[in-house]
């Protein structure tokens, strides 16, 4: 299909690589579906919880971690089912398969893309919209630190549910189902962090740990299971 370039079998495996991060992001810019609609979703989120609460400037700023990385889960959560199906659809997904590089690495750069056209602008967008929440600048940026080492968990996680979902019928109405009870971890030592940072009483660096072996956790599992998955499903 014109404009989806996958690659094939005769190209070095870190050229295909290379040339597949390129297009992951070509297309997420093109399509409009990555950065764009991630960040519009997370501004809805943001601004429309202080509706619900009310305006009480306190409330805000204590609940205002918890709000932010819940607005980032739901926002990454988005792209996720186009993050492999349009690939089954067109056929690049087979020629990914039998492709010269492994399939673990062919998925991590998917990931990657996915990451940096939707994770990492919503990292960049948490301060100014943590501004809304009446969070002050030291908060914001102990948020931004954990929603930077905790979304690529995030994208990870939804990895193995996109790969699960490909070869389904209307899988990708399944995929929040299989990838939200995963991310719970990441999200409460996500947000336990936050606010150990800034009320206290726990210690910052015990969940912040966590939070990174979490993320460390999930970058390889996460990845082996969704090709592992992939294999299973593409069979």
């Amino acid at each position: 299909m014109r404009g989806r370039r996958a690659t094939g079998p005769a190209e070095p495996p870190l050229t295909a690589l290379l040339a597949l991060l390129a297009r992951d992001l070509r297309l997420a810019v093109r399509v409009g579906g990555g950065a764009l609609m991630g960040v519009l979703f997370f501004l809805l989120v943001v601004t429309m919880v202080p509706f619900g609460v009310g305006p009480d400037l306190k409330l805000l700023a204590r609940i205002g971690p918890a709000i932010l990385w819940i607005g980032a889960l739901l926002a990454t959560l988005l792209g996720l089912d186009r993050l492999l199906a349009a690939d089954h659809e067109d056929g690049s997904l087979d020629l990914i398969l039998t492709s010269r590089a492994p399939l673990e690495l062919a998925l991590a750069v998917k990931a990657l893309a996915h990451w940096l056209a939707t994770g990492l602008p919503l990292v960049v967008a948490a301060p100014l919209l943590g501004l809304f929440l009446n969070i002050d600048g030291l908060a914001i940026a102990i948020v931004a630190l954990t929603l930077l080492l905790g979304t690529p968990a995030l994208t990870c996680i939804g990895l193995i549910g996109a790969a699960l979902a490909v070869a389904l019928e209307r899988g990708g109405l399944l995929l929040p189902v299989l990838v939200l009870p995963l991310t719970v971890p990441v999200l409460i030592f996500g947000v336990s962090a936050s606010n150990a940072a800034i009320v206290g009483p726990l210690p910052f660096g015990a969940p912040f740990t966590v939070l990174c072996a979490l993320t460390l956790t999930s970058l390889v599992v996460g990845i082996l299971a969704a090709a592992a998955a992939l294999r299973h499903g593409m069979e």
